[in-house]
């Protein structure tokens, strides 16, 4: 299976690439068995993911899927955007190859990772969302 349209549409124009200095929460995530490394920067506001960016070092598959993921959650509420799952953005680029699916996973785990980040910094929150 090669790459479909979207996904070389998302890897040569990537969407929300970039970082956002004041950014309410951070979150990596890394594939030592590729090398892949992603990072999302999430703007939240009343709950909501008004603006992210994400900076990938990586494939073109790795690229498509940070896009892709981004391009998913902006304007979610937190609780919506912790559901996003690997097949959804697999499915969003039109199927990635089967080698390729760890990248789909890896901005699943991006955006888990700066969710906690946020977490870590209002406990509060993630007490009202666990009841």
């Amino acid at each position: 299976m090669g790459y479909s349209e979207k996904v070389m549409d998302h890897f040569r124009n990537p969407r929300n690439v970039g970082e956002i200095p004041d950014a309410d929460a951070v979150g990596t995530a890394g594939n030592p068995v590729c090398g892949d490394l992603m990072t999302i920067f999430l703007k939240i506001k009343d709950d909501r993911i008004v603006d992210i960016k994400f900076m990938t070092f990586g494939c073109g598959a790795a690229i498509a899927s940070s896009s892709m993921a981004t391009e998913l959650v902006k304007g979610k509420t937190i609780e919506e955007a912790m559901k996003l799952s690997k097949q959804a953005i697999a499915d969003s680029l039109g199927g990635l190859p089967p080698i390729k699916m760890h990248c789909s996973v890896l901005a699943t785990e991006a955006i888990e990772a700066a969710m906690n980040d946020y977490y870590s910094k209002h406990p509060e929150l993630a007490k009202a969302i666990s009841k």
